[in-house]
């Protein structure tokens, strides 16, 4: 089983606008990793988000650009305070080949869980538009950081 987190590009300031859009750098960086991503041949079957202004765009760059069969839609558990192990508790009925677009420290925190058994753990650096691929066998319970890859390096 395979699952993509993805924190949402950069967002303009609070105090710029209180709905917090990608700002024009941050959704260029989302579009060049959505390529990237595509280029790459990143199975998302469906790219869940948070509902937030910003992982909506984010995860609808990533759905358009990935060509999702069952596109993208809100889901509760991934607002950037939400306790981790409400979607970890739901990723096996989610199945394989899910995005999860969301906020920190939210995706820190599932992926501590994930990979450590402890939230609090943080084994994984997140970037804005970053994305981190986490695998776990059918026959195994222990989840296992693929690869991770970054804007900076999508020249």
């Amino acid at each position: 089983m395979r699952i993509y987190l993805v924190q949402h590009g950069e967002a303009v300031a609070e105090t710029e606008d209180p709905e917090r859009p990608l700002s024009a750098a941050g959704a260029a960086a989302v579009q060049r990793m959505a390529e990237w991503a595509r280029e790459q041949g990143v199975g998302a079957r469906v790219v869940l988000h948070s509902g937030k202004l910003r992982a909506a765009q984010t995860a609808q760059a990533f759905a358009s650009e990935l060509e999702a069969p069952e596109g993208l839609r809100e889901v509760e558990g991934l607002k950037p305070k939400d306790p981790p192990r409400e979607i970890a508790g739901r990723l096996a009925d989610l199945g394989d080949g899910v995005m999860l677009v969301g906020h920190l420290p939210h995706l820190s925190r599932l992926a501590g869980l994930l990979l450590t058994g402890d939230p609090d753990r943080e084994p994984v650096a997140f970037r804005n538009a970053g994305i981190v691929c986490l695998e776990r066998p059918e026959d195994d319970a222990n989840w296992a950081l693929a690869w991770s890859m970054v804007p900076e390096l999508c020249v």
